[in-house]
């Protein structure tokens, strides 16, 4: 048995080898990620987790993927791509709690999906400029949602986490291990 991971991050690779697995294949899916007109933070995530599943579906193999989404309220956070996504998505996080959603879905051998989500509470402190332009000079906000990496820098902005840590980073652990069980793989 095959497990395919539908996902190109190096922080899903990571947090699997946590469990002592490394996936036969890494099939990244390209799929459209514009959340739809009215779609909310949790729906949005488990969509884009069940269709990267999908397409990256293999008879025989179980499939793994996940999509992770910073939520403000009602609010999706883009993956922020430049410095200005970045500073507004930042700001305003900066003195307030957010949402974080990580939907997991794994399709087993027979074609079943399976589908979980872990939701974490993060606030961050008040971020004073300079802290916010040292944490934008840094480079890491590059890509990740809401403009943060937990298990970077911006873990010390953090001032409390209910929830999953791995679930910020991008693959909560304890939904995952679940899934990939009730797939078939074999887990310790």
């Amino acid at each position: 048995m095959r497990l395919i991971l539908a996902s190109a991050s190096p922080r899903r690779l990571e947090l699997l080898a946590r469990l002592g697995i490394v996936p036969d294949a890494v099939v990244p899916a390209e799929i459209d990620e514009t959340p739809r007109k009215g779609e909310l933070p949790v729906p949005y995530a488990e969509r884009l987790a069940a269709e990267k599943a999908a397409a990256s579906a293999e008879v025989g193999a179980v499939v793994l993927a996940a999509d992770t989404v910073v939520a403000a309220g009602r609010r999706i956070l883009p993956k922020t791509e430049t410095e200005g996504e970045a500073r507004a998505a930042l700001s305003l996080l900066s003195g307030r709690r957010h949402r974080v959603h990580s939907a997991v879905t794994a399709i087993d051998p027979a074609g079943r999906a399976r589908h979980r989500v872990s939701t974490s509470v993060v606030a961050f402190k008040r971020l004073s400029e300079e802290e916010l332009a040292a944490y934008l000079a840094s480079g890491e906000w590059r890509g990740k949602a809401g403009g943060y990496a937990i298990q970077g820098r911006a873990e010390a902005l953090v001032r409390s986490l209910a929830g999953s840590h791995s679930g910020v980073m991008g693959l909560p652990l304890y939904e995952t291990r679940a899934l990939l069980r009730a797939a078939g793989w074999p887990l310790g």
